[in-house]
């Protein structure tokens, strides 16, 4: 530590012994500043505060001192390290927020392909990712939207670390939802996320996109992760884990939307006009394709008795001329009517 972050003691003293005075505004402004560039160059508070406590000592005026004039000097050193110390303070501040706001311009970066990719992968490093690997992206949400110093995000990254220690993992939170950024050849990561973030959330929901490689795969995983959170919103799957690749075949699906509304209108439009409108048998058809087509299961899922399955069952042939029992026309109309919203849209 250079002298330059002390006072001038002994002058200080000195004037202090014989005048009682306080610290000049000029004294003060000057001593924040040298706690700022102290707070700059790495030194530490404590170190800092010790240098100063030592300049007092070399500078402490010899002769016996009264207690008023004790009491003064003290005074007087105290507003020397509480001046310092302030202006250390506001430094650190300054940097937090500064480290706060570039890592949250690198994740806009990360995850929306923002940036130059090399500048990206670049950067990377400095918050512990390795973008030459490649990462998948989990994304998980709860009954509310979080941000990072929201507790639940947080007792997800404790027991992550706890977990795993530093294993180039990143979480961070957005659009009110918690994100985690691993390693794609450590799917236990991203597993035990999700896992932790249906506990922390109360009972949440969580997408694993697929590992993909570099700065541009990480924003192609964390859109399929979207994407996987979408379709359960759409097709009211309720797993608390949903896997991209599961999901795949969704988007497959409804690439040639006019001939999904195609396949939808002339598969299940007949639906219409049966008693109580399409959703009530649209429903049966989603429970009894989800349990394998065992109408036993079927039912208990839509609390109604087998009979009443099996008689929407045999109403859904007539009013179709489809069998459920050959299914897949029949289920992939399903399909899509949930992912472009039919019955209560119409096209």
């Amino acid at each position: 530590m250079r002298d330059g972050y002390t006072p001038e003691y002994a002058a200080l003293l000195a004037d202090v012994a014989v005048t009682g005075r306080r610290l000049t505004r000029d004294e003060i402004e000057r001593g924040r500043a040298a706690g700022e560039e102290a707070a700059g160059e790495g030194h530490t508070l404590r170190e800092l505060i010790g240098g100063h406590l030592a300049a007092v000592r070399s500078a402490w005026p010899e002769q016996p001192l009264t207690r008023r004039t004790a009491l003064d000097l003290l005074a007087a050193v105290e507003q020397s390290v509480d001046a310092f110390s302030t202006g250390f303070e506001r430094a650190q501040r300054l940097a937090v927020r500064q480290e706060e706001a570039d890592r949250r311009e690198f994740i806009d970066d990360l995850l929306y392909g923002r940036s130059d990719l090399g500048r990206t992968a670049e950067r990377a490093e400095r918050f512990g990712l390795r973008l030459s690997q490649a990462h998948a992206v989990a994304v998980a949400r709860g009954p509310r939207a979080y941000t990072e110093a929201d507790p639940v995000p947080q007792q997800v990254e404790r027991a992550l670390i706890g977990r795993f220690g530093d294993r180039h993992i990143l979480l961070t939170t957005k659009g009110g939802r918690m994100v985690c950024v691993a390693p794609g050849d450590q799917p236990e990561v991203l597993a035990h996320f999700a896992k932790q973030a249906f506990a922390a959330t109360g009972g949440g929901q969580a997408a694993i996109g697929r590992p993909q490689p570099g700065p541009r795969g990480v924003v192609h995983s964390y859109e399929e992760a979207l994407g996987a959170l979408d379709l359960a919103d759409r097709l009211g799957l309720d797993a608390p884990v949903l896997h991209a690749v599961d999901l795949l075949v969704c988007p497959v699906l409804t690439r040639d939307r006019q001939a999904m509304e195609d396949l939808v209108r002339s598969t299940l439009g007949p639906l219409r006009s049966s008693r109580g409108g399409a959703e009530p048998l649209l429903d049966t058809l989603t429970a009894y394709f989800d349990s394998g087509c065992v109408t036993t299961r079927a039912a208990q899922d839509l609390n109604l008795s087998v009979r009443a399955v099996s008689y929407r069952l045999e109403r859904i042939h007539r009013l179709t001329g489809a069998d459920p029992a050959s299914r897949y026309t029949l289920q992939t109309a399903v399909i899509g009517a949930r992912l472009l919203g039919w019955p209560e849209k119409d096209f």
